[in-house]
């Protein structure tokens, strides 16, 4: 028993220290850290369905992502914090912290959603009704997007 309460008191203090430390960003951190790694077994579970091996490559490349997706919430808070720190430079105080951060934070969340539900679909496991069309209405959302700015690009380029 008081082994579980040594366990209870560390997970405490790690959450109470990130949150100390992060503000308002420390849940959605934490939320993305949990979807990497439920992303990266599933992927891994998935990937037998999907006739691909697994190897040393292809895994150190999924971890490097993963890494850069909590690089793009540090990016996200360093222009939070440039813009924190232009705006009280004017003396304008500006209600919200890490606001580009939580939002980064969450556009990565939505994605890694998206590719743990196509690794369990693809493991054969049926998605809920109504799960489906959110899937299917989001992939489109972030294809369409993807696609637009591939054509703004492409413009620009031949200007």
């Amino acid at each position: 028993m008081e082994q579980a309460n040594y366990i209870k008191a560390i997970f405490t203090a790690i959450f109470a220290f990130l949150s100390a430390l992060l503000g308002v960003l420390a849940v959605p951190v934490i939320l993305l850290v949990a979807c990497n790694l439920i992303d990266y077994m599933t992927g891994l579970m998935a990937s037998k369905y999907r006739a691909e091996d697994i190897n040393s490559y292809k895994s150190i490349r999924g971890i490097f992502k993963k890494v850069s997706m909590w690089l793009l919430v540090v990016v996200g808070a360093i222009i939070d914090e440039m813009l924190l720190y232009a705006s009280t430079t004017i003396g304008w105080k500006s209600p919200v912290a890490f606001l580009i951060a939580c939002v980064v934070a969450m556009w990565l969340i939505c994605n890694e959603i998206i590719s743990i539900l196509e690794n369990i679909q693809d493991m054969g496991v049926k998605i809920p009704a109504f799960l489906q069309p959110l899937v299917k209405h989001i992939r489109s959302q972030v294809e369409e997007q993807i696609n637009t700015e591939k054509i703004e690009e492409k413009d620009s380029e031949g200007e």
